[in-house]
């Protein structure tokens, strides 16, 4: 593993760990001063703990509002989620592109519409819905 995957792989468990710790006003700082950590969001809504799911979910949220010149720069992390990964990465990958409402998720939310599972298709149509409206 290279030096960056390395770093990548301990900035992402410290920021999950932190996530699942309650310390989400901590979290929001450190994207808010570093727009670098948003490509690992991809990567951090996979983590198994629903916890820290729902503290991405939260993250994005306040960062949508605090942070939108910057937001948009998880979007290649959440589409570059596998067809394969866990129904529940799929599913709020999904809901978190809806959240941050960026036209370029659209083409991986028109593949998840299709997902075979159902919940990951409904959250994939309220996405497209929600990025729609956005934009008008």
């Amino acid at each position: 593993m290279n030096d960056k995957a390395s770093s990548d792989t301990d900035l992402i468990r410290v920021i999950s760990d932190y996530m699942e710790n309650g310390f989400l006003e901590n979290i929001i700082d450190m994207f808010r001063h570093d727009s670098n950590l948003y490509p690992l969001v991809g990567e951090l809504i996979q983590d198994e703990r629903v916890r820290v799911r729902i503290g991405v979910t939260a993250l994005i949220e306040e960062l949508s509002r605090l942070d939108p010149e910057h937001v948009a720069e998880a979007v290649p992390g959440l589409i570059s989620i596998p067809e394969d990964a866990e129904t529940y990465s799929r599913g709020d990958a999904a809901n978190l592109l809806g959240i941050i409402g960026d036209r370029s998720a659209l083409p991986f939310l028109q593949k998840a519409a299709v997902d075979n599972d159902p919940n990951v298709r409904l959250l994939a149509k309220e996405a497209m819905r929600d990025i729609t409206e956005k934009s008008t």
